[in-house]
């Protein structure tokens, strides 16, 4: 298990006048001055995004509650939120590591004393693995990456012989589809990879890796049917690559926020094999990073855990996820009747998975909160949100709570997010950083 991150220049951040949406007051002080002086949201500018502190410690824990009565392991996908205060929490609650995309952030990783990571990417720049094989000499370091053809390997050899990394690199055969993403479409190509890195000297076969994403957007029978054939893919592949594996971890690991059950029921039967056959060296593994705020839009909707969804019948699920994010913007025009335009827009809040969805109205951050009802994002511009109203009205210079659809596309606009106690509470308790 991963360990403690080094977090401690986080609270030695100063805040400036650059960080969109902090308190004028704050500007000068560090981060943990600020926090100090018991900061209210009240004070913060608009547009500004908030975290529930008491909603992100439930779903933290809700899914590593559900990983271990499933005996799975969980290396959630950190660049959701690319926060290593919040990968923190991920591991306390007993997360193997944290899976990257990219080995810009895998660097951003090391910076803060990550030593367990999966890269879901390959690596191919000559650059990167220069940078890659020198990390390798720290013995603690557990890194893993994906790679889909033989091109990938011999690009991978030809940058590690350069290095001269002191040990092999973990790779992960990525078994891809028809129409996916990356990874071998057949499982002949994903056999060739596996026996060209067994075989190589500075690389080491250490599973199988993909992702079934990419291939559904629903919950149809249809698009169940999809993940699930590709997950007894993954499982087959694994099963033929045996003879190849040495006595060392293998990953076989799939899952992101959408489909965790359908990966944890296939997976089951494979563990239940393993179990018999006493073969303890497989690390079934998901990767769901979205679940720490869950949101309001696309994982709400498709999510067999969401709070209101009666997917989540499972008597073995201990809880439900909620969302622990909102956006919050003031209405700055009044136009027409009908429409009034929020002061947050494309640049502040997500829309790539759906707009922001009008939740709760009020005259100010400090004031109570009245439901919106009849009300719709309608269109969204670089910095404005067209609020179109039916029979309810919002005065000019009031504030509007959002449910935001999709996190991996809220936290990457943001340097500093505040974090209120709870739901019913003004008091911030932390900023969480994000390094995009």
């Amino acid at each position: 298990m991963a360990g403690t991150l080094r977090l401690g220049e986080l609270g030695e951040s100063r805040l400036t006048a650059r960080d969109k949406g902090i308190p004028a007051r704050a500007v000068g002080m560090t981060v943990a001055e600020f926090l100090a002086s018991e900061p209210r949201l009240s004070e913060f500018w608009t547009p500004i995004v908030a975290l529930d502190d008491e909603l992100i410690t439930n779903n933290v824990d809700v899914m590593a509650q559900w990983c271990a009565s499933r005996g799975l392991e969980l290396m959630p996908h950190g660049k959701t939120t690319m926060a290593p205060a919040l990968w923190q929490r991920q591991l306390d609650a007993g997360s193997l590591g944290i899976t990257l995309a990219t080995m810009g952030q895998v660097r951003t990783a090391r910076a803060f004393g990550l030593d367990s990571i999966m890269l879901a990417n390959s690596v191919v720049d000559e650059r990167s693995l220069r940078w890659l094989g020198a990390e390798l000499a720290d013995p603690a370091l557990r890194f893993v990456c994906w790679a889909d053809s033989v091109a990938t390997i011999e690009a991978m050899e030809r940058g590690l012989r350069g290095a001269g990394t002191p040990r092999p690199v973990d790779v992960c055969v990525e078994l891809g589809a028809p129409g996916g993403r990356t990874g071998a479409r057949t499982l002949a190509e994903a056999h060739d990879v596996a026996r060209r890195a067994a075989a190589s000297d500075v690389l080491r076969l250490a599973g199988v890796a993909g992702y079934e994403g990419s291939l559904a957007h629903d919950r149809s029978d249809a698009s169940l049917a999809a993940v699930r054939a590709y997950v007894e893919r993954q499982v087959e592949l694994h099963r033929d690559l045996g003879e190849l594996y040495d006595d060392g971890d293998i990953y076989v690991t799939a899952g992101g926020s959408a489909y965790p059950d359908v990966v944890a029921d296939v997976f089951a039967g494979a563990m239940a094999a393993d179990s018999d056959t006493g073969d303890a060296r497989t690390l079934w593994t998901l990767r769901s990073g979205a679940y720490i705020t869950h949101d309001d839009g696309f994982y709400r909707q498709i999510s067999p855990f969401d709070e209101g969804s009666a997917r989540a019948a499972d008597p073995a699920t201990v809880g439900r996820l909620r969302s622990a994010m909102r956006g919050v913007a003031r209405v700055v025009s009044h136009p027409e009747r009908g429409l009034a335009l929020l002061d947050g827009g494309k640049r502040d809040f997500p829309f790539d998975e759906g707009l922001p969805i009008p939740r709760q109205v009020a005259s100010d951050l400090d004031s109570e909160w009245a439901p919106l009802t009849d009300a719709s994002i309608l269109a969204m511009n670089d910095q404005h949100s067209y609020l179109g109203l039916d029979g309810q009205d919002v005065a000019l210079g009031s504030i509007v709570a959002l449910g935001l659809s999709h996190p991996c596309t809220t936290f990457d606009k943001w340097r500093y997010l505040p974090v209120v106690a709870s739901q019913d509470s003004d008091r911030v308790v932390d900023l969480v950083q994000t390094f995009f």
